[in-house]
């Protein structure tokens, strides 16, 4: 009996490396897709002789990890394994590109995540400079 949990172990170890391989390279493959140039350009828009076209900025991330202690224990024939992944994009207007009468020009419009990174950034200056007054006139 202890011969075939063995053989039963190993045959899932190898299933499940070889699956987390096809994992990874399937999360590749579909992030390979949507990388491209339509995902940073928007659909052109026609209106009274002027097209507009929206630019935006993409950022893409992923990972993955696996673990194996295939140290197998004489007593229940137990063995470690492990595996994840995540993945995840990001998309912010940058502006947009203004066809009229056969001339272009890029419009930029404000990005509202700057706005929140310069409110936390100045939320925790201020709580640094207050601490520090706090301990001089307490002091």
């Amino acid at each position: 009996m202890t011969d075939d949990l063995s053989r039963v172990l190993r045959e899932a170890q190898e299933a499940a490396s070889g699956g987390a391989a096809n994992i990874v390279e399937l999360l590749a493959e579909k992030v390979g897709l949507q990388a491209g140039a339509h995902a940073i350009f928007g659909d052109p828009v026609e209106h009274d002789g002027v097209t507009v076209i929206p630019v935006g900025k993409v950022k893409w991330g992923f990972g993955g990890g696996s673990g194996r202690d295939s140290v197998e224990d004489d007593i229940d024939g137990k063995v470690d394994e492990g595996s994840g992944g995540g993945g995840g994009a990001m998309a912010s207007p940058l502006g947009f590109i203004e066809i009229r009468d056969g001339r272009a020009e890029f419009r930029k419009v404000g990005d509202p995540m700057s706005v929140v990174a310069i409110i936390l950034a100045s939320a925790a200056a201020s709580w640094v400079v207050l601490r520090g007054l706090k301990k001089i006139i307490r002091g």
